[in-house]
Parts: structure tokens; C-alpha cells; sequence
């Protein structure tokens, strides 16, 4: 099988092909998977169609195992991952919340990165932070980003080249629900296809045989009490606990437990057993096409086609990256399966290539060398930010109070 380089890959971009696509057929590690949950307990479940060995279409009963947002947060991680161990280099913005460490709150959380902000560089987190003791939207870099869009990527590139594989909304900038936005060009999902739910008992056995005939009270300074003098008050009346409730004494085996909102018994998550799962992924070079490069302000085609090949190659490292990692999406959720071939897709044909890690590594230096000769953005050093008081205020005064409640509760 041919090998990708940086003249093939140059050549599709270009224009002669519409996608690359990789499909990976993974076979479930177990019995039974747990697929994610959503609001009211639901797993997304729903009938697909799709073409037999024959060719024939038939519609079978599917349930999504890890969705596209999942998969782009798996992929920016393990571009993180390759960064902090020297084997990657490329744009890092982040925000150092642990400063000289005299804060135990701000120290815990330390950096947090455009490769893990919700937002990526258009967070609220960015927003909220300095550099050099300006508001980062309002000077050097940051000021640059309001400008951002499909015709205008060079500031994006300069800070956070993934936001333009993933896609943003600057919905926290200058123009609010007006800021630009631009549409993902990597996308992968993980399907499960021929599935049947599940049930799953619960239960608990307590060596220590303790029932519910024993009166004790939620402490006020936290746990639990017999005495009642140290007891929680609540309208005037200590409140008073049954051992289940600190997890204490058996549970009966039951295959439903009581929904927290209804109060009503409802089944539990049993998981779903299925033939096979398919992660689809696929990297929209006309996408990338869509973008435009300027250099210091001015239209240059060099740029545009350059800039453009560079994504191209961080997509294909992201997508071997996240490979290497695996397929343990949750607990009770591991996959398996050999990786599938990547394709360059268009005009109705498909030409498959080989290329692991190292390769696109290699691939993605000599793109980022071409692009930086044409005078675009891509420092190796990270763009460090501090959060302003208010923020820093923010996140200490909430976690503080959630965990006094937490403690009262």
C-alpha cells in the first residue's frame, strides 16, 4: 500500500480529492458495552440503514458509543499528550491558575489548555485571563482573534490551530452570538449496530449487617452523629438519617432503582449487547479549501494552499494519535479492532495509504517548515496567560462555598 508524504498529501488538498476517510470495524471486549448516557438516563439509540455483504440496505437498531464532540475532546487530549512528552510541536495557548502555588484551590487546577477548554481559544477562560497585564481580547495575539474567520484563519493558526479542524463560535468575543463561526472539518463517531438492551441488577451486601432501626443525625460540621446537640437544624428540628442513606446496611437485589427528580423506580442501565461497531472518521479537505491565510494583512495563494496542507497533517497526527490510545471509551466499554486503511476520497473513487504516527509527525514538520517560510504563524513556545482577580475570586469563592455545601448536605 502507498505511503502518504507531503507531496501526496499536498496534491489532495489541492483540490483533486474531497475527503480523507478512515473506517475501523471494532468488535466489543465482553459481553455487553455501556454506551454514554444522556439527560433522563436515555442512551441515543436509533435505526440506521446499511448495505449488507450483498448490498443489500437493511435498517438495523443502532446506539451511539462515543459521539462526535467525545471523539474531538479524545483527539485534542492525545495532541496534548504529545506535546507535554517533547514528541509534538505546535501553537499552545494556556492558562497558568497555580502561580507561586499559595493557593491550594488555584494550585490543583494549574494550566489549563486550549486543548481542553470547552471553547478551545474563544473560551471564557481565555477571555477572562491577561497577558502582560491586558485583558487578552483587547491586546497583541488576542486582539487579532475578533478578526478571525474562514477568509481571516491566520490568528486562529497562530494560538490554536485544532479550533480550525474542530470548528468555533466566538460567542464569548467583542460580538457575542454575532462572533464568527466555522464549521468542523475533522468529525468521527463510534456506532454500535445490531443491539439489544440490557438489564442490570444492583445490589449490596454489608458484612456488618447494620439495618435501618437505629436513629442517628447529619452532623453540622459534616458526616453523621448520634448525638443530637451536634446535629444539622433545619426549620428547628435536627435532621435525622437512616444508615442506608451514609451507605451503610444491605441492598436488595433490584434491576430498578428511584429516578432523583420523579422519586419514581425506573430501570437501571443495563447496557446494550451488539454484533459489531464501526468508528467512521473523515477529514473535509474542501473544508480546509474554505480557508485563507493572509500574511501581515495581505492575500497570498502560497499561504492559503500551505496553511491549509498544515491542518490537513495535525488532523491525520490527531487521528493516529488517538489510535495509539485505544478504544476504552468508559467503564465497561472497551473496543478493539485493527485500524482500517485511511482512503483519499472524490469524484466517486477511493485510493487507500498507509501512514502511522511517526509518519504523520514527520509529515506534518515538513508542512509547518513550508508554511513558516511563507511567513505564517506557528511558535514552538507557549502563549502563557494568568487569570485576572475576578476570575481567579470566581473559582475559589465557588469551590468553596460547593464544598460547604457539600459538607452541610
Amino acid at each position: 500500500m502507498e505511503q502518504l508524504d507531503s507531496r501526496s498529501l499536498k496534491n489532495a488538498v489541492a483540490g483533486r480529492y474531497a475527503a480523507i476517510r478512515r473506517i475501523t470495524h471494532l468488535e466489543p471486549q465482553g459481553d455487553k458495552v455501556f454506551p454514554p448516557t444522556y439527560e433522563g438516563g436515555e442512551y441515543a439509540d436509533e435505526p440506521r440503514q446499511v448495505r449488507d455483504k450483498e448490498g443489500k440496505v437493511q435498517t438495523v437498531e443502532t446506539v451511539l458509543l462515543d459521539s462526535v464532540q467525545s471523539q474531538a475532546n479524545r483527539m485534542e487530549l492525545a495532541l496534548l499528550h504529545a506535546y507535554d512528552s517533547g514528541r509534538l510541536k505546535m501553537p499552545m495557548l494556556q492558562v497558568d491558575f497555580a502561580g507561586d502555588g499559595s493557593d491550594n484551590i488555584l494550585a490543583e487546577i494549574g494550566r489549563i489548555t486550549a486543548l481542553e477548554a470547552p471553547h478551545r481559544v474563544f473560551d471564557a477562560i481565555f477571555r477572562d485571563s491577561v497577558a502582560d497585564g491586558a485583558p487578552f481580547r483587547q491586546a497583541g495575539a488576542g486582539a487579532r482573534l475578533s478578526g478571525a474567520k474562514a477568509v481571516n484563519a491566520t490568528p486562529v493558526l497562530e494560538l490554536c490551530p485544532t479550533a480550525l479542524l474542530f470548528g468555533f463560535w466566538d460567542s464569548t468575543g467583542p460580538r457575542g452570538g454575532l462572533g464568527a463561526k466555522l464549521q468542523r472539518a475533522l468529525v468521527s463517531e463510534i456506532v454500535g449496530y445490531q443491539t439489544a438492551a440490557g438489564k442490570r441488577p444492583a445490589s449490596r451486601i454489608d458484612p456488618l449487617q447494620i439495618e435501618n432501626n437505629v436513629e442517628i443525625y447529619s452532623a453540622a460540621e459534616g458526616g453523621w452523629t448520634f448525638d443530637a446537640a451536634r446535629a444539622l437544624v433545619r426549620s428547628g428540628e435536627p435532621v435525622r438519617l437512616k444508615p442506608s442513606e451514609i451507605n451503610h446496611g444491605n441492598i436488595v437485589p433490584s434491576l430498578r432503582h428511584d429516578d432523583k427528580n420523579t422519586k419514581k423506580p425506573v430501570l437501571n442501565h443495563g447496557g446494550v449487547t451488539l454484533a459489531y461497531a464501526t468508528q467512521h472518521t473523515v477529514l473535509s479537505l474542501a473544508a480546509l479549501r474554505r480557508l485563507r491565510f493572509p500574511v501581515n494583512g495581505v492575500a497570498v495563494p502560497e499561504a492559503d494552499a500551505a496553511g491549509r496542507v498544515v491542518l490537513a497533517a495535525l488532523g491525520l497526527v490527531a487521528i493516529c494519535l488517538v489510535t495509539e490510545d485505544g478504544y476504552d471509551l468508559r467503564s465497561r466499554c472497551l473496543l478493539d479492532g485493527k485500524p482500517g486503511a485511511f482512503e483519499l476520497v472524490g469524484r466517486g473513487e477511493a485510493r487507500p495509504f498507509g501512514l502511522d504516527s511517526d509518519d504523520a509527525l514527520q509529515v506534518l514538520a515538513e508542512a509547518v517548515k513550508e508554511a513558516r517560510g511563507l511567513g505564517l504563524p506557528w511558535p514552538d513556545a507557549p502563549v502563557t496567560l494568568q487569570p485576572s482577580a475576578d476570575l481567579s475570586r470566581l473559582v475559589v469563592e465557588s469551590r468553596r462555598k460547593s464544598m460547604a455545601a457539600s459538607v452541610g448536605a
